[in-house]
């Protein structure tokens, strides 16, 4: 039997704690966001404009692709990184606005107790869920976060969500995903929503198991338990095979 932990206690563990899988890459070249996401999440904030233009990275290591973008972003949108370590020494360019340049603002939380103060146009999570235990909290929380014309992109690992016996559970949960609006590329393990709403997902946390192992990255990553729930929404009732019915 796998002894499941909270997420309190996950911050704690070793595989979460000195992670590095994001600390030091960067918006463009080899190890870069560009690359892992496939768009350039400046260019992608440039062509989309709007009211009020805003960058969220969650899991966002030293910032790095953070302080590039806000080089070439103009003054008014705002890009926030938020990292359960944060930036070992804080980047040039992160103090706030000067220059002409985008706002930078990084935040050392963890991510199960934060709560952003505005909606964002863009929120990116790469390589980040791997050292999360509830997943598809964030994932859904996330969701809420964005504005109408919003993208939500991180790569999600469908193999580390696992029911209580310990069986997986990704079918059910990607299928769940994509009834919610969600479209998931395998090739890229890359997760996409397009446009903010709220979402409530048919699973219910269970815990976290530090010691799932390494997933397709060669790292060693989190194991994500959860049980089915009833969700009704608008008459309608969804349980964790991803099917409604009316109610």
């Amino acid at each position: 039997m796998v002894r499941l932990i909270s997420d309190s206690e996950l911050t704690a563990s070793s595989v979460v704690a000195n992670s590095t899988m994001n600390r030091g890459r960067g918006l463009g070249g080899v190890n870069s966001y560009t690359r892992e996401l496939g768009f350039d999440p400046a260019a992608w904030l440039r062509e989309r404009g709007g009211a009020e233009p805003g960058w969220l990275d969650l899991c966002s290591g030293e910032g790095r692709a953070l302080v590039e973008a806000a080089r070439v972003l103009p003054a008014g949108v705002e890009l926030t990184g938020v990292d359960l370590v944060g930036p070992l020494v804080p980047p040039p360019g992160t103090a706030g606005r000067g220059g002409g340049r985008a706002e930078v603002r990084l935040v050392t939380a963890a991510l199960a107790d934060w709560v952003p103060e505005r909606s964002y146009q863009l929120i990116t999570c790469v390589h980040g869920l791997h050292y999360l235990g509830d997943q598809l909290g964030v994932i859904a929380r996330a969701a809420s976060w964005l504005t109408p014309d919003g993208r939500f992109a991180a790569h999600f690992d469908p193999e580390s969500v696992r029911r209580p016996d310990g069986s997986g559970a990704a079918r059910a949960v990607l299928a769940a995903l994509r009834a919610a609006g969600f479209e998931y590329r395998s090739r890229r393990h890359l997760l996409l929503l397009d446009g903010g709403r709220p979402v409530a997902l048919p699973f219910g946390y269970a815990g976290a198991d530090p010691s799932a192992g390494p997933n397709w990255t060669g790292q060693p990553a989190v194991g994500s338990y959860y049980h089915p729930v009833v969700v009704r929404t608008r008459g309608r009732t969804t349980g964790a095979r991803g099917g409604a019915e009316e109610s």
